[in-house]
């Protein structure tokens, strides 16, 4: 089999920040897999906001080879069951495909979420969407999100100050219309309640999920500092937004998991080199 060709699909921002820190994991990410021979090239798309769309990345890259495609989103929403596997169908001619393979992208960037879809599994396998016409000969996988995985909870550790004993930990996420991808951010929860030994509960800024605005009044009444653990990949619409939600309180509010000032985590290039390696 040749070397496949990587797109990695990011969700799309319009932050300067956000676009420096994904264009420098992606550029990790290329490094890493060209350097041990598991992709021939690898190309950065987003699902919103910004160009390349998946569907320019899926005409860019060489039709004769197998093309894996990674979303760079932390929870599987509605770009992930909607957005992504659509475009796959379109660039494949399927009309009414099913997908197979060893997993589906179920378990693992936050989905669209209901405030306007504006920003961000320790198993393996993909999804090899087949199609029923066009060029069926085409072979695209679309592999699981980057969460929930354990290792972004290590990350997301090393984001937080130095904890006191009567400080709240909230972990802080967009929310989504998908309850799977609210299960998958209560998972990352869990997770960092692991790493840090003390509970650690999930609030949502949209979506399903519990209210991050009634968390922190509900936590602030109890007492202690609220300390809230960015669940976003990169900065932009919520990282802002959860920015005012503590503005003028002696909460605070730590980094997404890609910021400015600080090295592309290695944990992450880990975990999308292991998205690829599973789809192989």
């Amino acid at each position: 089999m040749p070397l496949p060709t990587i797109g990695l699909i990011s969700h799309g921002t319009s932050s300067a920040e956000g676009r420096r820190v994904i264009e420098a994991l992606a550029a990790a990410v290329t490094e890493d897999l060209i350097s041990r021979g598991l992709a021939e090239e690898v190309m950065l798309g987003h699902v919103d906001v910004q160009h390349p769309d998946v569907a320019e990345v899926l005409a860019a890259l060489p039709h004769e080879s197998p093309v894996v495609l990674v979303p760079l989103l932390l929870s599987p929403g509605y770009h992930v069951h909607v957005d992504l596997t659509e475009a796959v169908r379109q660039a494949r001619g399927a009309h009414g495909s099913e997908a197979r393979g060893a997993c589906s992208p179920e378990a693992g960037g936050a989905g669209r979420p209901e405030a306007g879809g504006r920003d961000g599994l320790e198993t393996g396998g993909a999804d090899v969407l087949d199609a029923g016409g066009g060029d069926e000969s085409r072979d695209i996988r679309l592999t699981p999100t980057l969460g929930p995985d354990p290792r972004l909870a290590r990350i997301l550790a090393a984001r937080l100050p130095e904890l006191d004993d009567e400080d709240q930990v909230v972990l802080a996420a967009a929310g989504s219309s998908d309850d799977r991808a609210n299960e998958a951010c209560l998972e990352m929860a869990d997770s960092l309640s692991r790493e840090l030994s003390r509970p650690v509960i999930a609030g949502f800024h949209a979506g399903g999920g519990d209210r991050l605005t009634d968390i922190v009044e509900q936590k602030r009444r109890t007492g202690g500092r609220v300390v809230l653990a960015s669940y976003l990949l990169a900065p932009g619409f919520f990282q802002d937004l959860t920015e005012t939600l503590i503005a003028g309180s002696h909460d605070l509010l730590a980094p997404p998991l890609l910021h400015d000032g600080a090295e592309t985590p290695s944990l992450l290039v880990d975990i999308v080199r292991d998205r690829v390696v599973s789809a192989l």
